[in-house]
C-alpha cells in the first residue's frame, strides 16, 4: 500500500535511553525500524552517529529547540553530524497561535530559520500539537494559516494523533495540506489529550485511511509520548502492526531527506 520507510521518534524511549543508549537502539533496529528521529543532537552528536552506524540505523530527521540563534546553530550542526537532512521545530508555544497575525509572525520566524538552516545544507520543518488544529480563524485551522505563510521550502511534520485530538478529520486535513506534508508522526490511543497512548493499531486512529491520504509523505515515524504499557513492547508492537499491513516498510529508506 505504501513504500514509506518506518522510523521511531527517540522521544518515545527517552526513559529507556537514560539507562544506556546503544542497547536500546539495537533493539529498535531488531523491531524493523531502519531509522530514528533524535530529539536532542546538541550533546555529543558524534557519539550518537557512531552508535546509529553500529546499529544499522540512520537519522531521518531531528527535533530541536530553535527559538534562539545559538540554539538553532547548535541544532543545525548536530543534525549535520548525525546525518539527517531535515530539522523539525517543535517548541513554539500555544500563545503564538492566538490570531492570524501572531501565526504569520511564527511563519516569519520559521522562514528566517529555514534560510539559516539552508546554510548548513538542511531543510526546516514544523511539527504541530493539538492547539494549532483546535484554533480555527475565519474557517481555517491555525496550522493551515501557518502553512499558507511559509516559504515553499519549509515542510510540515503532521502529528496525526494531536491533529485528531484537535478535532480534525486527519485524512481530509492531510489532503488539504498537500505536498507541504513530508513526515507523519504515527501514534495511537483513545484520542483524548489526558489519557495514555497505546501501541499503534490498538487505539482509535484510522491509520489505513490516514497513512494513504497524502502521496507526498516521505516517512512514517512512530512516536508514543507516554504509554500505560511497557514502552519497548509498544514500540515493537507498533512496528509489527504497521509492517504487517503494508502501511510502512522496514529499512532506512536510502539517504535521509
Amino acid at each position: 500500500m505504501t513504500s514509506n520507510p518506518l522510523a521511531l521518534a527517540l522521544y518515545s524511549v527517552r526513559d529507556e535511553l537514560a539507562g544506556g543508549r546503544e542497547p536500546i537502539l539495537a533493539r529498535v533496529a531488531e523491531y524493523g525500524y531502519g531509522a530514528v528521529e533524535p530529539a536532542e543532537v546538541v550533546t555529543d552528536p558524534e557519539r550518537l552517529r557512531d552508535e546509529l552506524d553500529r546499529c544499522g540505523l540512520t537519522a531521518c530527521s531531528t527535533h530541536a529547540r530553535l527559538l534562539g540563534e545559538a540554539d538553532a546553530d547548535a541544532a543545525f550542526r548536530g543534525t549535520q553530524i548525525v546525518g539527517a537532512g531535515t530539522v523539525i521545530a517543535a517548541d513554539y508555544p500555544q500563545d503564538r497561535f492566538t490570531s492570524a497575525g501572531s501565526i504569520r509572525t511564527v511563519a516569519a520566524d520559521l522562514n528566517r530559520l529555514a534560510a539559516r538552516a539552508a546554510g548548513y545544507g538542511l531543510r526546516l520543518g514544523y511539527h504541530n500539537h493539538d492547539f494549532e488544529l483546535s484554533t480555527v480563524i475565519d474557517g481555517r485551522t491555525g496550522l493551515e494559516i501557518l502553512a499558507s505563510a511559509l516559504d515553499p521550502g519549509v515542510i510540515l511534520q503532521v502529528d496525526t494523533y494531536w491533529a485528531a485530538v484537535g478535532g480534525q478529520d486527519v485524512p481530509a486535513l492531510l489532503r488539504r495540506l498537500g505536498d507541504r506534508v513530508r513526515y507523519l508522526h504515527v501514534k495511537d490511543g483513545p484520542v483524548n489529550s489526558g489519557d495514555p497512548m497505546t501501541a499503534v493499531g490498538a487505539g482509535r486512529m484510522p491509520f489505513t485511511e490516514i497513512l494513504t491520504a497524502n502521496p507526498a509523505v516521505e516517512w512514517h515515524i512512530v512516536e508514543l509520548d507516554y504509554c500505560a504499557t511497557d514502552m519497548m513492547q509498544a514500540v515493537a508492537d507498533s512496528a509489527s502492526w504497521l509492517l504487517s499491513r503494508g502501511l510502512a516498510r522496514a529499512g532506512n529508506g536510502g539517504s535521509a531527506q
